[in-house]
């Protein structure tokens, strides 16, 4: 089946120019004029990705962002931005986008950020050896139990609050329980193909969810293997 790509884009002439392009490449868009309508067709069915404008009329593309994930919608998302402040790419990202473009862009950039990130959500592995999926929404490794649909985080009974960004981290490293993952690699794949920032915003982030996750607990389930990156790895049970 044609991987389906819903278009949330008020300029017709861009969405007419990525409808065309999609459909050469092999893929099956659908277009949403206005940020309200696109909400409700994001939320209606499931899509494979949605390229997503910000400025909207009815509901401005961050909103229709906030609102999805908050419905417990996780669609792959890049955000269509003529916006390229800093803030702005930050903001994106931290409501829940996997990526981002800047307008004006070339159609083949953008057809290779889609690869990409279709790539990545096909291919997220089921962690050997620590990690599994104990169904096809939650996450389980040493007490801790991640729910990918409602993104509700609990360890040892205890609810952990995490923001959007710090979910797709944790979820990233624990679906790759054992592997150690460069700073350049998660940066790649947790905050999207072309990022613009320093890697230290790995470190931040790293050091925000062992507060959260690994404060107070015996078990330290994320652990740092200098020079080389990070790695979430299962408890010593023999210690």
């Amino acid at each position: 089946m044609k991987p389906t790509i819903l278009i949330i884009e008020d300029e017709d002439k861009i969405a007419r120019v990525l409808q065309l392009e999609l459909e050469h490449e092999g893929y099956s868009p659908q277009h949403a004029k206005d940020g309200r309508e696109g909400l409700d067709m994001a939320l209606a069915q499931s899509w494979d990705m949605i390229l997503l404008d910000i400025m909207l009329p009815e509901l401005n593309g961050m909103e229709v962002l906030r609102r999805m994930r908050q419905s417990g919608c996780h669609t792959p998302v890049i955000l269509l931005t003529a916006r390229d402040t800093i803030p702005d790419r930050v903001s994106g990202l931290d409501q829940g986008a996997n990526d981002y473009i800047t307008k004006p862009f070339a159609i083949e950039e953008l057809l290779a950020r889609i690869r990409n990130l279709l790539r990545m959500t096909a291919n997220q592995p089921n962690a050997e050896g620590g990690a599994t999926f104990h169904n096809e929404d939650e996450l389980r490794i040493d007490g801790l139990t991640m729910n990918i649909r409602t993104r509700q985080v609990i360890r040892e009974d205890q609810l952990i609050e995490l923001t959007p960004k710090e979910f797709d981290l944790l979820s990233y490293l624990v679906t790759h329980t054992g592997e150690v993952l460069s700073r350049e690699q998660i940066l790649s794949d947790v905050w999207g193909y072309g990022f613009i920032g320093d890697t230290n915003v790995v470190d931040v982030y790293i050091r925000y969810l062992r507060q959260k996750v690994d404060q107070g607990f015996t078990c330290k389930l994320i652990h740092t293997l200098r020079g080389v990156g990070y790695l979430v790895k299962e408890c010593d049970t023999a210690t």
